[in-house]
C-alpha cells in the first residue's frame, strides 16, 4: 500500500513538472497542430527586417497557405508554410506558384522554400531560441545554414 502511494505521488510531481514549461516552447510543441504565425527573423541585427515582413505578409496571400515562418540569413532567405489540408493534392503546384512570385518579386534573393513539417517546426523553434536570446546571431545563422541543408538533403 505504502509502495503505491510512492509511486502516484512521484507520477504527480513528474506530471506537474512536465506542465510547468514557458510558453515558447509549448509553441514550438504545438506547431504542427495549429497556427503558430512566428514573426519573422534575420540572423543579422538590423538588417532587412521591413523586407522580411513583406516576404511573410506575401507568402500568407496565398489561399492555400495557413502559416508561414520566414527567416533570413546572410546568404539565404528560408520560407516553411503550411498548406490547408484539402489543398495537399496541389502540394507541387503550390510551391511551384510560390517560388515563381518570389523569384519575380525578389531577383536577388537566394529563397529555400519548404512546406516540410519538420523543417517548419526546426524553423520555429530557431525563431524562438533566436527570441528568447538563446541563440547569438552567429549561431542563428550556422542554424539556419543546416536547416536549409536539411531541405536539400530530403529532396
Amino acid at each position: 500500500m505504502v509502495y503505491i502511494i510512492r509511486l502516484m505521488l512521484i507520477a504527480c510531481v513528474i506530471l506537474m513538472g512536465s506542465c510547468s514549461q514557458d510558453q515558447n516552447e509549448k509553441d514550438s510543441q504545438l506547431a504542427l497542430m495549429k497556427t503558430t504565425n512566428p514573426n519573422p527573423i534575420v540572423t543579422e541585427q538590423n538588417k532587412g527586417v521591413d523586407k522580411v515582413k513583406k516576404i511573410e505578409k506575401e507568402v500568407s496571400s496565398f489561399d492555400e497557405i495557413y502559416d508561414v515562418a520566414v527567416v533570413k540569413g546572410k546568404k539565404a532567405t528560408l520560407v516553411v508554410y503550411k498548406v490547408k489540408h484539402m489543398q495537399r493534392f496541389n502540394m507541387k503546384k503550390i510551391e511551384a506558384n510560390l517560388n515563381k512570385t518570389l523569384e519575380e518579386n525578389y531577383p536577388k534573393e537566394n529563397f529555400t522554400v519548404s512546406s516540410d513539417y519538420k523543417i517548419f517546426l526546426e524553423a520555429v523553434r530557431l525563431v524562438e531560441r533566436k527570441n528568447t536570446g538563446k541563440l547569438s546571431e552567429k549561431q542563428a545563422e550556422k542554424r539556419l545554414n543546416e536547416i536549409i541543408k536539411m531541405t536539400s538533403d530530403m529532396k
